[in-house]
């Protein structure tokens, strides 16, 4: 059962062929977890999932549902069609996983509140048991999730929809629902965000800040002085002038070859853009944890 925690959007690892590398993704998660995160969603955005195939998803679903760490592992779908999140969930059931990251389709424009709440009618009506954290990012899916919207899914289904991952950010702040989870997307906003009642991050950035965001996330659970969360949001400031697959990908090839592979369309950064990016983080004295390295 997902708790209040900081996560990771995880990374999904390739290899020459574009074929999932299963055992480094699963690796790097495990990884990472061990490095402080509570937990890892496999299949979000992050995780290029909408390029990766059905197949590829159920091979690496099964290799998790057996894993030492599966209490710390969840799953987005990355799927836009009704029937492949509703195969997928299915699937993914069988190995005792009930929570899902999931984004209304995206590529249609014009999504509305009515095909929206369909979509998890739908979805909840195939799943009953489902366990549902709604993704709110509108620059990928066309739709804003507002504040009367997601009480109103939450009124029509409180068994069923649970949290929100808010990286549209105009959710975290003010939306208080009894025994609902907000995680805003991003580690410069965890802070901020446990101060006024949230519960954690789900953040692409944490793949590389970790150990930081579980300081900050631990002091103020501790109520310790803070002295790490400047740093924090300047190094998510740093990743965010990129696209930040580009960038994660591109600062882990520098220590593993298996981070240089990324799916079409999508990029490494140009090597000036990696030099870059490289310096800024330096001279924030901030480097890769040398056990990350292969």
């Amino acid at each position: 059962m997902i708790k209040k925690g900081v996560y990771a959007a995880g990374l999904s690892i390739f290899n020459d062929d574009c074929s999932l590398n299963i055992e480094a993704t699963i690796n790097h998660a495990s990884t990472i977890i061990e490095k402080g995160l509570h937990g890892v969603f496999f299949f979000g955005s992050t995780g290029q999932s909408q390029l990766v195939s059905i197949s590829e998803k159920k091979k690496l679903i099964s290799k998790i549902g057996t894993h030492k760490l599966k209490k710390h592992f969840y799953l987005g779908t990355g799927c836009n069609a009704l029937k492949d999140n509703i195969e997928l969930i299915k699937y993914a059931m069988e190995y005792d996983f009930r929570e899902f990251l999931i984004m209304p389709p995206a590529y249609y424009k014009g999504n509305t509140e009515e095909g929206v709440l369909n979509f998890y009618s739908k979805l909840i009506s195939a799943i009953p048991k489902i366990k549902i954290i709604l993704y709110n990012f509108d620059k990928l899916s066309g739709f804003k999730f507002t504040e009367d919207f997601v009480t109103k899914l939450v009124k029509e289904y409180p068994n069923n929809i649970i949290g929100c991952k808010d990286s549209s950010y105009n959710l975290y702040e003010n939306l208080k629902l009894p025994n609902f989870l907000m995680f805003p997307g991003s580690e410069a906003k965890l802070l901020k965000g446990l101060e006024l009642g949230c519960s954690g991050c789900i953040s692409a950035v944490t793949n590389v800040t970790h150990s930081l965001a579980r300081k900050v996330f631990d002091d103020f659970e501790n109520n310790k002085e803070q002295i790490d969360n400047k740093k924090l949001i300047l190094v998510r400031e740093a990743f965010d002038q990129y696209n930040l697959i580009s960038a994660l990908h591109s600062f882990y090839s520098f220590h593993d070859n298996n981070f240089k592979n990324v799916l079409p369309p999508l990029n490494l950064l140009p090597i000036e853009k990696q030099k870059e990016l490289i310096d800024k983080l330096k001279d924030l004295n901030f480097f890769i944890d040398k056990g990350l390295a292969a």
